[in-house]
């Protein structure tokens, strides 16, 4: 099995208003998130690629004019967690590249989230 990942880079703030006010999320805060997609195949295309990295670039076009320097509360409809964006990034790559496999989504250093769906039943 071949695998890829390419890593993109967004400044955003969040709030999660469904925390204790005593919580630190649920203050208003800003992150600078790391989104890794991670794509895999059997074999390579002809070019010798699982995919070109160059394709993936709609991607950074998608984060950049719709998540970058945005308050992710009105970007999504859901709670703006790690654990949101992987899903909702993984299913935005999905419907592009059916060889994603996972995406990872960190707000620090030393947090992150990955969505990674479950392998179909034989």
């Amino acid at each position: 099995m071949f695998r890829i990942s390419k890593e993109f880079h967004f400044s955003a703030s969040h709030q999660l208003t469904h925390l204790p006010d005593d919580h630190q999320c649920a203050r208003m805060h800003g992150h600078n998130y790391i989104v890794v997609v991670e794509l895999t195949a059997r074999e390579l295309n002809a070019d010798g690629f699982v995919r070109d990295y160059h394709e993936l670039a709609p991607l950074k076009a998608y984060i950049d004019d719709c998540f970058d320097h945005r308050h992710l509360n009105d970007v999504l409809n859901v709670a703006s967690t790690a654990e949101n964006l992987a899903l909702h990034f993984y299913e935005w790559c999905a419907a592009r590249w059916p060889e994603t496999t996972s995406v990872k989504v960190s707000e620090t250093p030393k947090t992150w989230a990955e969505y990674r769906p479950a392998p179909l039943a034989a």
